[in-house]
This record gives structure tokens, sequence and C-alpha cells, in this order.
């Protein structure tokens, strides 16, 4: 298969918003552009060439181009070189997104919003966050003397600048997501501590599916409104659709016919399945018009009006059809939804103007308080009847996150059922081993013809075997059945080589070292030992670390003051285990690491998303080290520790007793929470580790990764990695 280099440009950042597949052709337009122009490209040379871009040709004429380029304060003679092409392509985009009144999904809706537009704040949609913060913190120890916050001024943004409210809405969308010893909520917080914050924040956004590729700590701490609303809007929106799925609300069997079609709504993004759903009683009210979106297909308030004469007719209104005027209508229908209490997050002007966030809440609110869907037990029994894996289940979760993470175009709402095409597979091998996809041999969804997907799928076993993955008698069309044990085998695998490839480039580029799982074990054991500890694993499979203490020696060795041992437990009992785990979990993101892990994961010793957890632990380590550093220490307890920050320099005074240091006490009970000590070492951005290690792995061993796919080949027994 041919390959070729990928193209790299020097900001990190400016590398996230593009897939190779976008940088080749824009590379191969600005080289095209500079050979014409006798090697010299200025900005008033783009507006002819971005006005024939797709998505910019039926949006803007050259004149507004130019304008908008001229916002940026250059002059239209300034030469230009390819990042500033790129820059200039992503401002256009951003407001190209900003004139369609919204975007498709939340990575492009933050992806135009971190360019450099003058972005504008649609108050309406403030407004209405404000409200959902008030309602659901309002009693909140720490929050109720700040809240309720006034939408009229900037309360929110000033509230938001020290990280615990954004924190504390996690917890609400997704509970037990952030475990609130980990938070830092001192009435004033130093740098460090406000930096934690953030980092826990946006590591912990990211863990329950939020796209936070463009913001990073900085933009919470300067508290850029923007920003702060998308992320507060995705995840307002992750709360509201959370219960938008069969295991949640099995009566949304009833929106199918068979198991086939059962299949294809378990793979559906929760927006869709709300569309389906209000599709579903509309077409029962005798509603014609089927609806695609919640902005233009609502404007007008019909669909509204008709869905909430069939959810509630008792309150049913004949003047909300008759009035010819939208706004009218829009009150009659917000008249409808208060008898029904669901008068929430939007206006009559909302409705009008086909504001898409705010419809997507209101129709969420109706559907979380009168569904409409029937209880017949048999439907729900077929409903339940679907395999329900909690390992595969919990493996899916794991990859969706890591890879909706890396910054991809496609977004994932279903692993199994989106990877079957091959496209998506692709995408993030290009992103994880830049050049090694062949585009040109490539087809991008829609694909209709079942060959097509077959051809993607193959090219990427073979890529997967190119970088000698176990793939033995594996098959482009086993993807496309979508076997899901073949589809987790392969996604750890690739995981498992972006963990080691990113620790290998950060220390040993230069050495061409290969990183191996021994060198991690390796490194967590002297790492821990240096600091005078005692505890000690034998494997990613040791019982021991059920108990969640090594990980915790781990966390201070790499730097004391983050870990909070007033908190700790002994990890006895079964209760004191889930305590650390979740505090380890929340403290590993605090600390900058990447990770999706859940605490059943460590108490039952998951091995691979234990590899992954101290491998995320080691990255960011190594970040802080000096560039010749070794990033083993040397096994003698008395040497001292050079792989951080001054905080662990030999004069460091000395950390308390781990739990498993200290006397056992037969009544011993989990000491009260108490916020953590400040740390003077600042937190590693999080955007640094947005691609990284990002945890949660199959629980599948690399050694049975390859007996795993022959047993699903019995004519072949061979168990060997093909090369």
């Amino acid at each position: 298969m041919s390959t070729f280099a990928g193209v790299i440009v020097s900001d990190p950042w400016l590398q996230t918003q593009f897939t190779q597949v976008e940088l080749r052709s824009l590379q191969s337009k600005f080289i095209s552009l500079r050979r014409i122009r006798g090697g010299k490209v200025t900005v008033g040379d783009l507006p002819p060439v971005l006005t024939k871009l797709k998505g910019f040709n039926e949006q803007f004429k050259e004149e507004e181009i130019a304008r908008i380029l001229g916002e940026s304060g250059s002059g239209m003679a300034d030469e230009i070189d390819f990042e500033a092409f790129l820059r200039a392509y992503l401002n256009l985009q951003a407001r190209a997104t900003a004139n369609q009144g919204g975007s498709k999904t939340a990575s492009t809706f933050l992806k135009a919003t971190s360019t450099s537009l003058l972005h504008t704040i649609i108050e309406s949609e403030k407004a209405s966050y404000v409200a959902h913060i008030n309602s659901y913190l309002g009693e909140d120890p720490f929050l109720q003397k700040y809240l309720p916050l006034d939408a009229a001024t900037n309360d929110l943004f000033n509230l938001v600048k020290d990280g615990v409210l954004l924190c504390k809405l996690i917890n609400v969308a997704v509970p037990g997501t952030i475990d609130e010893r980990a938070i830092n909520t001192k009435r004033v917080l130093n740098p460090w501590e406000r930096n934690e914050n953030h980092t826990l924040c946006l590591n912990s956004a990211k863990a329950i599916g939020c796209t936070v590729v463009n913001i990073g700590e900085q933009d919470l701490i300067e508290s850029r409104p923007h920003l702060v609303l998308g992320l507060i809007s995705q995840i307002i929106k992750i709360q509201l659709l959370a219960d938008l799925n069969l295991k949640k609300t099995p009566q949304l069997v009833e929106l199918v016919d068979d198991s086939k079609d059962v299949e294809e709504l378990m793979g559906l993004a929760p927006e869709k399945v709300l569309l389906k759903w209000m599709n579903f009683h509309l077409k029962k009210a005798g509603f014609k018009r089927p609806i695609t979106n919640f902005s233009a297909d609502v404007k007008d308030g019909e669909a509204y009006a008709y869905l909430l004469n069939v959810l509630a007719p008792e309150h049913c209104n004949p003047a909300t059809l008759d009035t010819k005027d939208p706004t009218e209508r829009a009150k009659l229908i917000l008249e409808h939804a208060e008898k029904m209490k669901c008068k929430k997050y939007i206006t009559p002007k909302d409705i009008v103007e086909g504001s898409p966030n705010l419809n997507l809440a209101f129709v969420a609110h109706i559907f979380h308080h009168r569904n409409g869907l029937s209880v017949n037990n048999n439907s729900i029994s077929f409903a339940e009847m679907m395999p329900d894996d909690v390992q595969v289940s919990r493996e899916e979760r794991c990859f969706r996150l890591w890879i909706n993470s890396l910054g991809i175009v496609t977004y994932i709402n279903n692993v199994f059922e989106d990877v079957r095409n091959g496209w998506v597979l692709l995408e993030v091998l290009d992103k994880v081993s830049p050049g090694s996809v062949y585009w040109k041999q490539a087809s991008k969804p829609p694909i209709k013809m079942p060959f097509r997907k077959v051809e993607n799928c193959n090219q990427v076993v073979r890529i997967g075997k190119q970088l000698r993955f176990s793939l033995v008698n594996v098959a482009g069309s086993d993807i496309v059945q979508g076997n899901k044990k073949l589809i987790l085998a392969f996604l750890w695998q690739l995981m498992r080589f972006n963990m080691l490839q990113l620790l290998k480039n950060l220390r040993f580029h230069s050495r061409g070292k290969e990183m191996t799982d021994a060198d991690i074990l390796n490194w967590a054991n002297t790492k821990v030992k240096s600091t005078g500890r005692t505890s000690r694993i034998e494997s990613f499979k040791d019982k021991s670390l059920s108990n969640g203490i090594f990980f915790l020696d781990l966390l201070s060795a790499v730097e004391p003051r983050i870990v909070n041992w007033n908190v700790v437990t002994k990890g006895e009992s079964d209760e004191e285990k889930k305590l650390n785990s979740t505090y380890i979990i929340s403290v590993a993101r605090k600390l900058g690491c990447s990770i999706f892990l859940l605490p059943e994961d460590i108490i039952e010793v998951n091995q691979k998303m234990i590899l992954t957890l101290i491998a995320s632990i080691m990255y960011w380590s190594l970040q802080q080290q000096p560039a010749d550093a070794s990033p083993f220490p040397a096994e003698s307890p008395a040497t001292p520790d050079v792989s951080s920050s001054p905080a662990e320099a030999p004069t460091t005074p000395e950390a308390p007793p781990s739990p498993a240091e200290m006397p056992a006490s037969p009544d011993a009970s989990p000491s009260p929470v108490e916020t953590p000590e400040a740390s003077p070492t600042p937190s590693v951005n999080g955007e640094d580790v947005v691609s990284t290690i990002s945890d949660d792995v199959s629980n599948l061993t690399i050694e049975d990764i390859a007996s795993d796919i022959a047993s699903l080949h019995p004519d072949n027994g061979v168990t060997h990695v093909e090369e």
C-alpha cells in the first residue's frame, strides 16, 4: 500500500483543527496559489481562492471575504505562510457556521467559536443556562452563597473563573463523575488551586462526552464568554438527553417495529432519538411534515402545537393552530406547556428565531415530564431482552470517548455501529499515525455500495498489520459485519499503540527506543520507591491494586501535594475501595491526565485500564522533566527524584504516611471531606494531553488478543502476530 508523510504544522492547536485529508487538500491549494503568484502569497490573494471552496461559495462573495480577512488587522499586501492561510480558513469557517445559526455537532460549535472572530453572545441562551444553574445548584453548600446568579450581569462568567461551578455542573449532568474531595473549594484560591480545578473540569468534561479540543485552562481562567457558554451548553445537553436510550427508558422500543430497527435505534445519537420520538407523536396527531431539526422546522410553532395536543389534550387550545402570527402562536404554545409544568429554557422569541440549542432543551424537557409512550410490558420485555454485556458496554464507552477526544471530524455515538463503514477508523489511524492512510482508496460516507465499506475496512486491517497489530485471519468484512469482539480488540491495540508512541516521542525520539509495558511498570515501581513508600506491584493485574493505595502513592510521588491523605481510606472494605477509586480518578484528572476509566475498573483490577492509567500519570510526569533527564529514577530510595518539579526536590518535607503504612484500627472509618492544600507546582494544561493517554481500555490482554481472534476462526489455529 502506498503511504506518504502527513502534513505537520508547528502550532499543536492548529494541527488539531484539521484532519490529514483537510490539511493535504488545503496545502495543495496553497502551493498552487504560491506557484501562480511567483512564490509569494498575500492576504489579498486569498478571497478568489476561498470563495471557490465548498461551504463558502454559497455564502460569501469575494468582497465579503476580503472584509472578514481585513478584520484581523492584516493588510491586503501582507505576505502569509501556510499556517496563516489555515487560520484564515478557520476564521471564515467560523463565520459561515455562525451565519447558519448554529452547528451540527458540539465539535463544530467549539471549533468555530475558538477562532479569532468577533463573537456574539446569545443572551437568551445565557439566561436559560443561568436559570438551569440556579435551579440545580441553588442548594449546593459551597455555591449557595453565590446563587442565584443574575442573567443580566456577568455573574456567571465571574463565578466560572475558579472552576468550582463547572465541576459541580458536571456532577449534576452525570452524578459521581468528579469526587468533590478533589475540588479546591476555599473561598479564595491561589493560581495553582484555580488551575487544578480547571484541569479537573476539562478532563472530566471529556470523560462525560463533551468536545473540548479547543478549550484550555486559560480560556476558563479568563472566562471567555463564547467558550464558557459552549461548554455549559454541552454539559446541560448531556444531562437533558441522558435518558434517551433503551437502557434508561425501555419504553422507547415503541418507536420501532422489529429487532433490526431496535439495533438501529440503539446506534442513534440522543438528539436523533428525540427527533424520532417527536415525529412518532406528530404522526399520531396527523401532522404531515417530518421534523428534521430543532431550528427551521419548528420556527412556525405548528409542530409544537400538534405535539402538545397529543401529549396533553386536556389543555388543548384551538386558537393555537388558528392564529396566523408565529409569535402569538408561540405564546399560546408556552401557555400550554406551562399547564403541563414543562415551560422551561425557551421564550416565544426563541421559538420564532429557531434557536437550536434552546429548542432542543425545550423538547427534551417535555420528554422528561411526559413522554407519552406506552408502558406495555411486552414492549418493555422486548427491550430488556437486548444483550447488555456490562464489560462490553464499558469498553464501548471507553473507546467512544477516546475517539471523540482525538478531535477527528466525525463524532461517534455508538462505536459498534459507527465504525462499520471503516471511515472513522481511517480517521483515527490518520490521527495517531499521520500519513498511514491512502485516502485516494477511501470512500467517504454516506456509502451506499457495501463493497466500498469493505474496501475501507480492508485498508484499516492492512494498516493495522503494518503497525504490527495482532490481526491473524481478520478481514475488513469482519468489521463491516459489526463483530464486536474483533472491533474491541482492534481498538484496544490502536489505543495502546497511540499511548506507547506518545511516551516514546516524548523522551526517546532522539534514541529511537521503543516503549514497552514493562518499562511503564518499572517506572511506576521505581517512582514510588524513590519517595520511601513501600507499596509495589508485580504486574498490571496485581490484586493489591484494588485498594487504590499504590495509585495514590504514585500520584503523590509525581506531585507530592496533589493527594490529600486525610480523605484517603485503607481500602479494606468494598465501600472504602470505592471511595479511594473515585478519588484516584479525580486526582489524576486534576493533575492533568486525560482518562476515561471508571472506579469499577480499579476495584476489579482491569489490567488494561490499569496500564493506561499508570501510563497517563507517567506521561504527565515525563512532561515535567528536563529534556535530558532519564525517565527511570534509580532504584535506591536515597536517590533524589529528578523527574518532576522543584516541589519534588530532596528538600521537600516528608509526605504523610499512606493508609497502607498506618497501624490498623478496628474502628477506622473514612475521614471527613477536607479541601486539599494548595500545590505550589502549576498543573499542566489539560489540552497538552487532549489526544494522549485516554485510558479506559479493553479487558483483553495483549497476550489474549491473538488467541481470541483465532478462536473466532476455528479453521486456523495460528496465533502469532502477522507483520
